[in-house]
């Protein structure tokens, strides 16, 4: 890959004057080291300061750009971006010519779906349909934890491209457990993250989250449950605390202010001009999305299981995922993880299904404790469950992590 420190010869993004902190150093967009990019490339980022980098370049030359971290790129997906014309090139290591050569489409950015019901799938979008804040906004500096190249990562970094006044400070892999201290120190006063991410925080030291003097809060990228708005509230009570729907394939869809779980029930099948529209066909979220990918325009099914309680639609899960079969009685894994979760002692749990004879299956948990008491025992977790949940859908087994698990998405389904 070929570095140096020229700046952009053709400026056009409108933030490109905001502060932008990485690997502890503050800086501008401008100051990014300038790349030197053939088109169409791939670019593994192993650092974050290059990922931005790609992103400056990608908005000021309109260079074709797939851009992701090297360790969501194994040799199957090198070698299947070589086969599609892309140049690979890894920041930390060798880098892979196109097998088939072809000219770059201008304006083209890829990203890379997260790969839960399978192989990552590309996706096309471009700058545009990245960019969902358009309107003047007030100035804000942005935490951003999300993996280079995921549609969060984008959603946080176009907004510091396009908006004067958004400044960014980024989360290395490794700065990941002491975030708070970073934000902190670099006035962070906005961040997005997922419930996961901010589980963790609220697990690890809720009295360094509580010093982020943060007036914006944003979850999404897992369902967002009312346990983790009530628990944000806790430690925030003037801030404004948002979740939002999206994803790769349809964009920013959804998006709450009002600190509750789900969404109104009247938001569906309302169409708005330049707005999605958002449907629910056999439990699972539709959407007709302006945001969305290439090719996919219309009414998309998204996968994701809904459920409608006391007008509000609640995002619960994934359809291949969600639904254990206990002797032929269905349990929804999400519906007893929030029963979990809802427990006081609780800071996050995962469910799951174990194989057992006769039954076909049986309800399985992982929990983690939050550590302020003493941790409950399976036996207590188990009638709390039971209080609140058919006798099938209790779990069997109950095991106790001593930490909040977390992949490189910031989602724990790992």
């Amino acid at each position: 890959m070929s570095v140096d420190t020229a700046r952009p010869a053709a400026p056009r993004p409108a933030g490109l004057d905001n502060r932008v902190v990485v690997d502890g150093t503050a800086l501008s967009w401008r100051d990014l080291p300038e790349l030197r990019l053939p088109a169409p490339v791939a670019l593994l980022a192993h650092r974050a300061r290059y990922a931005l980098a790609a992103a400056r370049h990608h908005a000021v030359h309109g260079t074709e750009l797939l851009l992701t971290t090297a360790g969501r790129a194994d040799s199957v997906l090198r070698a299947e971006l070589s086969e599609a014309g892309f140049t690979v090139i890894d920041t930390g290591g060798a880098d892979l010519p196109p097998s088939r050569p072809r000219a770059g489409e201008p304006g083209r950015l890829w990203l890379l779906t997260s790969g839960t019901t399978g192989r990552p799938k590309r996706v096309g979008h471009t700058l545009a349909s990245l960019t969902t804040v358009r309107g003047r906004q007030p100035g804000r500096t942005w935490l951003c934890p999300y993996a280079p190249g995921s549609y969060a990562w984008w959603q946080v970094v176009t907004l510091s491209l396009t908006q004067p006044g958004q400044h960014l400070v980024v989360v290395e892999p490794e700065q990941l457990d002491d975030w708070p201290t970073l934000a902190a120190t670099h006035g962070v006063d906005a961040a997005s993250g997922t419930p996961t991410f901010w589980r963790r925080a609220l697990h690890r030291d809720p009295a360094a989250l509580a010093r982020v003097p943060l007036r914006q809060l944003t979850l999404g990228g897992e369902p967002v449950d009312q346990t983790i708005l009530d628990r944000l509230r806790e430690v925030y009570p003037t801030t404004r605390i948002s979740w939002i729907y999206a994803s790769s394939e349809v964009g920013a869809a959804i998006v709450v202010h009002d600190g509750r779980a789900g969404f109104p029930v009247e938001w569906l099948d309302r169409p708005a001009p330049g707005r999605p529209t958002l449907g629910v066909r056999d439990g699972e979220l539709v959407v007709t999305s302006p945001y969305h990918g290439v090719g996919l325009a219309g009414p998309i099914r998204t996968g994701d299981r809904v459920q409608v309680v006391d007008g509000r639609v609640l995002i619960t899960g994934r359809l291949d995922s969600d639904e254990i079969n206990v002797g032929g009685s269905k349990v929804s894994a999400s519906a007893v993880r929030d029963v979990l979760t809802a427990h006081p002692q609780v800071a996050w749990a995962r469910v799951g299904a174990r194989r057992a004879p006769l039954l076909g299956h049986l309800v399985v948990a992982e929990v983690v404790p939050t550590g302020t008491v003493g941790p409950p025992d399976e036996a207590a977790l188990a009638r709390w469950c039971a209080d609140r949940l058919p006798e099938y859908a209790v779990p069997r087994r109950i095991r106790l992590l001593p930490e909040i698990p977390v992949k490189e998405t910031l989602k724990s389904d790992v």
